[in-house]
């Protein structure tokens, strides 16, 4: 069994990124800049917008936060985001996301321009995706596609199991495992809430990435050996023999599931870095892709 270290390649890929922006500043180029939206004060979402800010001053890109509080209406976020749009000095900029009940979350994404839509969530960036046109891919997505390549995890001709159809990553992540080229061309089935019989469909599975948000729903009764384990969920389990009073887990039962795989990654470590040094990487290609067309 190998671990799938995604701190450690979301370290080597934020290193490839600092030496591009260094070597735009030795030719006097503007260096990519990301602004980040945030409304309302939700603590896990203050301490990834964090992450992403922190991420940004590692490989020399300009950042620009910006905290609305939680009683922003929908017209005062969509003004926000149409300065943002206009703004040619901001390469790329996300909303982050849960926004309070009073907005429209897909109104707010369909609001930014997809050139400037590194979260890759635009209709028009997944439409593209879908198609296997160049564009953004979601940033967690795209992670897990560069930790497949990065420690050679064969997929063609796999049976992949995707658990979950979010627009996030469930249903991104089956089409782009189904689609040509590496990572991909397996034959992908996506199960969710109401798949019948899901044990028999995972047993089944030689690659799974479970998207679910169930805290350690798979089980190893559920795998067969020498699967290959893609766990995305990310669950605050509360207790009190913990100092911060939870503990944190994915939807993998890694400790028996582990037992069986051939590949798996942790929770935390494991998906989670990858998904802001991607984010980091769709800013770069933004920054290039404005550049050509000046």
């Amino acid at each position: 069994m190998e671990i799938l270290d995604g701190k450690k390649i979301s370290n080597q890929i934020k290193d490839e990124i600092a030496a591009e922006v260094v070597k735009m500043k030795e030719k006097g180029e503007k260096v990519p800049h990301l602004a980040a939206i945030i409304v309302g004060n939700d603590g896990a979402s203050l301490t990834y917008v964090g992450s992403k800010v922190r991420s940004c001053k590692r490989v020399g890109f300009e950042s620009t936060l910006v905290q609305m509080p939680s009683t922003t209406s929908e017209i005062e976020l969509l003004k926000k985001i149409k300065e943002l749009n206009e703004n040619t000095d901001i390469d790329g900029f996300i909303v982050q996301l849960p926004l309070p009940d009073q907005i429209d979350t897909q109104k707010v994404i369909m609001a930014i321009d997809p050139d400037k839509d590194v979260d890759g969530f635009h209709p028009t960036n997944f439409g593209k995706m879908a198609l296997d046109m160049s564009t953004f891919i979601p940033a967690t997505p795209f992670g897990i596609l560069e930790l497949l390549e990065r420690y050679g995890v064969e997929t063609q001709g796999k049976h992949t199991v995707v658990i979950g159809r979010s627009h996030i990553v469930g249903r991104p992540m089956s089409i782009l495992m189904g689609r040509k080229g590496f990572p991909g061309n397996s034959t992908v089935t996506l199960t969710h809430s109401r798949t019948k019989n899901i044990t028999q469909i995972t047993s089944q599975a030689d690659i799974i990435i479970s998207a679910l948000g169930v805290p350690k729903f798979l089980k190893a009764e559920m795998v067969k050996d020498d699967v290959v384990i893609i766990d995305v969920g990310i669950t605050r389990v509360p207790d009190d023999t913990k100092e911060k009073g939870y503990y944190i887990t994915g939807d993998v039962d890694f400790e028996h599931v582990s037992k069986k795989a051939s590949y798996i990654t942790p929770v935390p470590g494991g998906v989670g870095p990858m998904t802001i040094a991607m984010l980091m990487k769709n800013t770069l290609l933004a920054r290039e892709r404005h550049r050509s067309r000046r």
